[in-house]
């Protein structure tokens, strides 16, 4: 199914939207209430009767386990990505709604008779364990035993672990709901329509000044209309991680994304500190270039993303996005672009604008029965292309990683934003290799730069601004100006003394999804913008065999660590001068704008 949507006088063309057939064929298939029953049996059935006894196990017993448990993840993981898909793209209807919160609540109460599996496998001793591990359908399940073991130390008694595994469709998923249903029926009143979010934040790279000024200035008082909830939502779930955490055992409150990311504290320290650190020599410097460029002393917040005098700003239809996408990925591995290619072919990916639709976009990576769904929000701008090169990227990843199963399928957040970025890169590399024009080839370069300190100098100020939240919540309660305040004197020192930011720009941080949903979430995609860089520098140095080993790191999920999988490619995370050499090519290009000035 596909519909037309038009963009000014010109035409976007057909933008696609997905089927979720592939899941079920709709919210009252037979099929849907048969899994749910048959998942709450095996479940039960499997309760009663291994649990307390895996620890007497044998390699074969336990393998038998753990396969009935990964056919469950399979069959719950198809049920809730179902409801969740079905949600996001009309949160503001109600029986949307409500059925993914029933469906929701139904897998969490059948994923409770599970609990045991996880729990009981870390309190086998180690060298029991490394005995039966050598069974030989045992073996498979080695690096996911490693990983749910990283959590051992931080592990609570049964009743509790089963207390907050139910507490949390009323706790952390019933806040995100709220916060989510709240942002996706935002609208600004902007020349007389009513526009969403997404809508809104797309003029902010408009050509014209004032439109973007009208946006920015809706946008702050839509946001400001709504701040006291959107700061309760944001208090409670800080409070709620820092009671978790300090009966789990956590040593700081970024320390469980950590853990679960395979990554030490001390590595996403050295990546923090290397960008701040090169804050003045990034984004101070570029944006002193772009107010030159614009011919403004200052830019004022909501200039920051306009379009360079001599962007031309025109609208990309949709089919010339695939085919730059697509032609970009082809001419790097004919593999990847083949896998890119389903996606369009088959309508996996949901684009078109619409109220009450997910803001932003995502790569959903389901079960590895189905295929990943990707969801964009596309408008016909150059970033909505890359944007749509990042997600295809994320979503061949999981294409690729998928025959690990459920369980081994999914990469750390310190690996999954590789396929995406790396995607975004041969995108726009092959686009600035084919153009000539000299003032063509500066805005394109402008406009990488500017997405690499999206992806690296920002995310890097909102790990900073979660670090403040998380300290201070700890005293009490933060107002909505308090919030606000630490919001300004983070972006005031990440983006430098170039940006005028005034007081519309204070409730900014209340439409920044990750903080409510995935907490410290946002420094992978800094991790990842530096590691393709890196790579990016080993593929253009390589004589042959790049592309096999990359294949090779994506189709691993999570069978492997960071250090095993970029020991291929020379590349070493924990060193230091991993960051400087990633962070060295963003300087490089703007180095290489500062020349045709």
């Amino acid at each position: 199914m596909t519909q037309t949507v038009k963009k000014g006088s010109a035409s976007l063309g057909d933008l696609p939207v997905w089927n979720l057939d592939d899941l079920y064929k709709g919210t009252n298939d037979p099929k849907l209430t048969a899994d749910l029953d048959a998942a709450a049996k095996i479940a039960r059935d499997l309760n009663a009767r291994y649990a307390g006894k895996l620890n007497g196990l044998d390699g074969e017993g336990l393998a038998t386990v753990l396969e009935a448990y990964e056919g469950l993840s399979e069959m719950l993981g198809r049920i809730s990505s179902y409801g969740f898909l079905y949600y996001c793209t009309d949160m503001q209807e109600s029986a949307r709604a409500t059925f993914n919160q029933t469906i929701q609540e139904r897998v969490s109460d059948i994923s409770t008779d599970l609990l045991f599996v996880t729990l009981e496998i870390n309190k086998i001793e180690e060298a029991s364990l490394q005995k039966i591990l050598t069974a030989c359908r045992l073996a498979r399940f080695k690096p996911w035993i490693r990983d749910t073991r990283a959590f051992q130390p931080y592990q609570l008694s049964d009743e509790v672990e089963k207390l907050l595994h139910e507490r949390n469709v009323v706790g952390t998923a019933a806040w995100s709901r709220l916060f989510d249903e709240t942002l996706a029926g935002l609208r600004c009143t902007i020349g007389g329509k009513s526009l969403t979010t997404s809508e809104v934040l797309n003029l902010l790279s408009n050509k014209d000044r004032t439109v973007r000024r009208e946006a920015g200035t809706a946008l702050s008082g839509v946001l400001n209309d709504n701040i006291r909830l959107f700061a309760l939502v944001f208090n409670t779930l800080i409070k709620e991680k820092e009671i978790d955490d300090r009966w789990r055992g956590y040593k700081l409150p970024i320390s469980s994304r950590n853990v679960s990311n395979q990554v030490e504290d001390e590595v996403v320290d050295a990546l923090t500190s290397a960008v701040r650190a090169a804050y003045p020599n990034l984004s101070h410097r570029y944006y002193a270039l772009k107010a030159r460029w614009l011919g403004l002393d200052k830019l004022e917040y909501y200039d920051r993303s306009a379009p360079l005098p001599d962007d031309d700003d025109r609208v990309i239809p949709w089919p010339e996005a695939i085919e730059t996408v697509l032609t970009s990925y082809a001419a790097f591995s004919p593999e990847l672009a083949k896998i890119g290619k389903r996606f369009f072919d088959e309508n996996w990916i949901h684009a078109p604008i619409g109220p009450g639709k997910a803001s932003g976009a995502f790569a959903h990576g389901t079960v590895p029965s189905a295929h990943p769904y990707l969801l964009v929000n596309y408008q016909g701008k150059t970033r909505d292309v890359m944007t749509l090169a990042h997600e295809l990227g994320h979503g061949v990843h999981n294409v690729l990683s998928g025959p690990n199963g459920p369980l081994m399928m999914s990469t750390p957040l310190t690996l999954a934003e590789t396929a995406s970025v790396f995607g975004e890169q041969l995108t726009f590399r092959s686009l600035l290799n084919a153009e000539t024009d000299k003032k063509r080839r500066r805005v394109m370069i402008a406009g990488k730069v500017e997405d690499m300190i999206n992806t690296v100098v920002r995310q890097v100020a909102f790990c900073d601004f979660e670090r403040r939240m998380h300290d201070e919540r700890r005293k009490g309660e933060l107002s909505p100006e308090a919030i606000g305040e630490i919001w300004f004197s983070i972006q005031r020192e990440s983006l430098g003394p170039a940006i005028h930011f005034n007081d519309d720009y204070r409730p900014y941080w209340a439409y920044i999804s990750h903080f409510i949903h995935s907490p410290f979430y946002v420094y992978a995609y800094a991790f990842g913008d530096c590691l393709v860089n890196a790579l990016y520098a080993v593929y253009q140095d390589a004589a042959r065999g790049f592309q096999e080993k990359y294949l090779t790191m994506l189709r691993a999920g999570s069978t492997l660590r960071h250090k095993e999988l970029l020991a291929p490619f020379g590349l070493d995370a924990s060193d230091p001068k991993f960051w400087s050499k990633g962070l060295g090519v963003i300087s490089g290009l703007i180095d290489e704008l500062e020349t045709e000035l």
